[in-house]
């Protein structure tokens, strides 16, 4: 099974709910594909260098994920399908680039656990941090289900 990278742009109208569903689709899609996700970033919205779609806009998803080589293609058919992704890259990784990717991943859950416990040493712990804090356990969730 290789590892990819896909940069997802959705459409930029979209709120929270929304957007957890259009996530949960893709997911869907990898493991339609016999594949799995190791991270997934949300980058927010931001400005596109052109208009894509008649959107000036797009929310951006970075996406690592496993998938097998031979459903690559089948996996960009839904993305193309899929009404919500207005563009879309797909980057075949290579083994050095999925160990890099494991090593930020884990220095970004050790620094967030940090601050975390900073944080909680004053008792006011904002709505973000848990958030990120939420995230970062989802992250080692799946990176334990991917090595294991």
């Amino acid at each position: 099974m290789r590892s990819y990278q896909s940069i997802i742009i959705l459409k930029p109208d979209l709120d929270g709910p929304q957007l957890d569903q259009a996530i949960e689709k893709i997911e869907k899609i990898f493991k339609n594909a016999g594949g799995s996700v190791i991270n997934l970033e949300r980058w927010g919205k931001k400005r596109l260098a052109y208009k894509v779609k008649k959107h000036k806009f797009g929310l951006y998803l970075n996406i690592y994920h496993t998938c097998e080589a031979a459903k690559t293609s089948e996996m960009e058919k839904e993305y193309q399908l899929f009404d919500l992704i207005i563009k879309y890259l797909v980057i075949k990784l290579d083994d050095n680039d999925v160990e890099r990717i494991k090593r930020e991943m884990e220095t970004a859950v050790a620094d967030t656990k940090a601050n975390v416990s900073a944080v909680d040493d004053d008792k006011s712990v904002t709505k973000e941090e848990e958030t990120v804090a939420k995230t970062e356990e989802k992250t080692e969730e799946k990176t334990e289900e991917v090595e294991g």
